[in-house]
């Protein structure tokens, strides 16, 4: 039985039927040479041997006695490979564009949360022969970089599929259900441990505090004239309550050359990707006629997680980036944007001993849950001050190629959440040479054929960049 912590349980109590919270990667594979098999079985044959190695895949809820505490996790020894794992085909002819809207449409249900919170698809009737693979698993128990590790347990580097040790037989009482006494007695021990920790970490956090204060300082009184402490964000199409109705798109570019020019230009590959960002957005909304005279505002999960964490939880936070669209000038936007988000990331870096620290609060599930509820049926976002525009994440994944059950993965999308207030999310994923990026957004908002717009936006912001004089050039 392991408890979850506030942050992970919050994306259960902040979940609607209007704001699912799952994340999702979208898979394309080629099948070996000759392949003559059911890759649907296949696959199923694989996933059943080898779910005692990533506990996300093996493990359910369990309440606590009228929601005074955070849900804990639970060993489920009764799981419906067949219910999991599922099986589509697409119709003739089988374009990328009508498999990005069939995963739209599978990311915007709701788990099941008597079961194992995640799912997968085998999707086949693509029109060049590859196979997708669908996966979908709450955000409750793996975040991005999580999910990486989840990958690297249930996917090969080689086509030949290894071999995993049998799961050891538990050991159990035999009851199905936790007692009350039980639940209640485990909340309090939790509790406990969590408010020791927070005691203990009393002297780390003012010297974090003080330190982070310091970098604000010298960030306001930095040389320029731009500030790099951001107020509030201008409101936009984006900032507005969602329905459970998503489109989907995708793109993949080279990572060495966003590297090489990330390198020729002064920034990182995440400057890359949020300039790029910027751009297509910054055109989208002008030939509209709803660009703001303001900057907009990214909002940027960051992780916390340590070096070699490999653990099945959430360890991230989110800053603010500016998008710098109120510039005109592309090498001086590129220089907002890159200074903004080192600005972000030096606050982050400082506060990062404390930004991850669980506190217990008492009745929270039905507390947030009301909220939740509140935010979206009262249409609130759409009245209520922007923090941010829009979501733009930059997740590092596995730099080799991956193998799901014999065949070779090509592309690593990923799938993510937009929520009331920031209709649109932009995730990019570094993938064997790739930087696999998806647009997932309230169909509402951005309707299919404007997020394949948005996509053409990207493709031609890249060029833009390309553009901008070398680093003393």
């Amino acid at each position: 039985m392991d408890q979850l912590s506030g942050m992970d349980a919050s994306f259960l109590h902040l979940e609607t039927p209007e704001t699912p919270m799952h994340v999702g990667s979208l898979m394309l594979v080629d099948l070996p040479d000759g392949y003559q098999d059911d890759y649907y079985e296949h696959v199923k044959e694989m996933l059943g041997k080898r779910l005692h190695l990533a506990s996300v895949m093996c493990r359910k809820l369990a309440q606590m006695p009228f929601e005074l505490a955070e849900p804990v996790w639970i060993d489920d020894d009764d799981i419906d490979l067949d219910y999991h794992v599922r099986s589509l085909t697409l119709r003739r002819p089988g374009t990328m564009a009508q498999l990005e809207a069939l995963i739209a449409r599978l990311h915007s249900t709701l788990l099941d949360r008597s079961r194992p919170l995640w799912e997968l698809y085998v999707i086949e009737g693509l029109e060049n022969g590859q196979v997708a693979v669908y996966t979908k698993a709450h955000h409750s128990g793996v975040d991005g970089k999580a999910g990486v590790e989840l990958a690297k347990v249930l996917y090969d580097t080689s086509p030949q599929i290894r071999d995993v040790p049998p799961p050891r037989r538990k050991r159990t009482s035999g009851k199905y259900q936790l007692g009350v006494t039980e639940l209640l007695q485990a909340a309090a021990n939790n509790a406990a441990q969590q408010y020791r920790k927070l005691a203990e970490l009393l002297p780390t956090a003012a010297k974090a505090f003080t330190t982070a204060a310091g970098v604000v300082a010298s960030q306001r009184t930095s040389n320029g004239s731009r500030s790099l402490n951001l107020g509030l964000a201008p409101k936009t199409i984006f900032n507005d309550s969602i329905t459970n109705q998503r489109s989907y798109s995708t793109l993949s570019l080279s990572l060495a050359d966003v590297k090489a020019l990330g390198k020729r230009v002064g920034g990182t590959v995440n400057t890359i990707v949020m300039a790029m960002c910027s751009i297509a957005i910054h055109h989208f909304l002008k030939e509209r006629g709803l660009l703001p005279k303001e900057a907009l505002i990214a909002m940027v999960p960051v992780s916390l997680r340590s070096e070699g964490d490999s653990a099945m939880n959430n360890q991230v936070s989110m800053v603010r980036v500016d998008l710098a669209t109120d510039i005109d000038d592309l090498p001086a936007r590129f220089k907002a944007i890159h200074a903004s988000s080192e600005a972000a990331k030096a606050v982050v870096r400082e506060l990062k001993p404390v930004l991850g620290v669980d506190v217990p609060i008492t009745g929270s599930p039905w507390l947030m849950t009301g909220l939740a509820s509140l935010l979206g049926r009262s249409n609130l976002a759409s009245r209520l001050p922007a923090v941010g525009n829009v979501v733009i994440s930059n997740v590092p994944g596995p730099p080799m190629t991956l193998y799901v059950a014999g065949a070779r993965m090509v592309h690593y999308y990923p799938v993510s959440i937009p929520y009331h207030g920031t209709a649109m999310n932009i995730t990019v994923q570094s993938y064997a040479g790739f930087l696999d990026l998806g647009i997932t957004a309230c169909r509402r908002v951005l309707s299919q054929a404007e997020s394949h717009e948005l996509v053409e936006h990207v493709k031609t912001a890249l060029s833009e960049v390309e553009a901008v004089p070398a680093v003393g050039g």
